[in-house]
């Protein structure tokens, strides 16, 4: 074929040529190799590489790609990526746009476990002075996990056994694609409901006192939702003490790391979560039984004391004897004295009363005098006073005599001179 026979195609026309091709042939598929270079734009996209030992293959994750599939594009970390392959005219050359990814076997999944566990412990996540208690005989407990499956059943019957209380499910998904978005909506809901509570159309929702997160047992991939950083920080947010209870015993994810309280299964939450009613009447019998029995120790110690006190003091009757035979000779004392003070009293008054007698005007009569007074009854003491009045009274001995006083004819010597009365 001569160069004028071969066909002439144009940059663009070559392009959009090996863009078709590329597309059609390469439509669907799963690559796996190791995320290298990744970068996210300020558009939300996710540009990143994956290779293997000899070749390198662009790849691009569109914005709004899922939470799990973000954090499986790390650095160093093997995954199998699910899309289609493209071509980018601008640089001629061609890359994967990538739907899905998802770490390539439980060796890369183990690696990203760790590297995030000590991402988080870094953080502080994991910190004991963190952890919240555990109240111990909670009104109401709220779960997440599957509304279907043995895990609730399980812990209902384990806490109807245990000791009742009133228990809220959020259902959620507990594996695949949006269970950790689930799980972590359903921890920030129940801290959401108020203090004292929700009214909603369907009742009123109480807050829980609190949480079980659970499901039952399952390989490195099943149980991956609950490593997944959403989950694990959501409960470290809890305002409500968290009691994890994810696959068995043996099994360890990260929200067990940051959980106030780890169970080893999801009926071991529940028994974590209430006591049981049998065992608290016991002991609070028994402690009823101890404190009485203390009591009565108690009671016959102070019996026992207060007997070998008494037995140490005096006679009663020995101590207030010498006292009472005192207070008889005070008594007696105080007797003979008052008696004494009276009998010199009443002499003093008698002795007075002959001296007034002996001193009164009666016994001055009796010598031969007379009392004179006008007849208001006013004593006169002389014969000036006498000669004013009209008439006068005379007292004797043995009676009275009203006169008339004389009247003196010169001057007032012939009063002691002449007759004073006449009759």
């Amino acid at each position: 074929m001569t160069p004028e026979e071969t066909p002439l195609f144009t940059v663009s026309q070559i392009s959009t040529t090996l863009k078709d091709v590329v597309e059609t042939a390469f439509a669907h598929v799963r690559v796996k190799g190791e995320v290298s270079g990744v970068k996210k734009a300020a558009s939300g996209h996710i540009y990143f590489s994956l290779k293997d030992e000899q070749s390198v293959l662009n790849a691009i994750c569109w914005r709004g790609c899922s939470r799990e599939t973000g954090n499986a594009l790390t650095d160093g970390l093997e995954v199998i990526c699910t899309g289609h392959l493209s071509t980018y005219p601008g640089r001629s050359n061609y890359q994967m746009i990538v739907e899905t990814a998802e770490a390539a076997g439980e060796g890369a999944l183990l690696k990203l476990l760790e590297e995030r566990r000590r991402k988080l412990a870094a953080e502080g996540l994991f910190d004991a002075s963190r952890k919240k208690k555990i109240p111990f005989l909670p009104e109401t407990i709220g779960v997440v996990t599957s509304p279907t499956g043995a895990v609730i059943r399980d812990i209902m019957h384990r806490i109807r056994d245990r000791f009742g209380r009133q228990v809220y499910l959020w259902p959620v998904l507990v594996q695949g694609e949006g269970a950790a978005q689930q799980i972590a909506t359903a921890i920030q809901g129940f801290n959401n409901i108020p203090i004292e509570g929700l009214t909603t159309p369907n009742g009123f929702i109480p807050r829980p006192d609190v949480l079980i997160v659970a499901r039952g047992g399952g390989s490195l991939e099943d149980l991956w939702p609950f490593n997944e950083e959403i989950v694990v920080r959501a409960a470290a947010a809890s305002q409500i003490p968290l009691i994890s209870a994810v696959g068995h015993e043996t099994d360890t994810t990260l929200i067990d790391y940051v959980a106030d309280l780890r169970a080893p299964t999801p009926t071991g939450a529940a028994e974590k979560a209430v006591p049981v009613r049998a065992e608290i009447k016991a002991a609070l019998d028994g402690t009823k039984g101890r404190l009485k029995d203390a009591l009565l120790r108690l009671v016959l110690e102070k019996r026992v004391r207060m007997e070998g006190l008494v037995r140490g003091l005096p006679n009663l009757a020995d101590l207030t004897h010498l006292y009472t035979q005192r207070l008889d000779d005070k008594t007696e004392q105080l007797t003979q004295t008052w008696n004494a003070f009276i009998r010199r009293q009443t002499d003093r008054f008698a002795l007075a009363a002959r001296l007034l007698e002996a001193n009164s005007y009666e016994r001055t009569l009796d010598k031969g005098f007379a009392l004179v007074a006008d007849t208001a009854g006013g004593l006169i003491t002389s014969a000036a006073t006498a000669q004013t009045k009209a008439a006068l009274t005379l007292t004797f001995k043995d009676g009275r005599l009203t006169v008339a006083p004389k009247r003196p004819k010169t001057s007032p010597l012939s009063i002691e001179q002449g007759d004073l009365f006449s009759k």
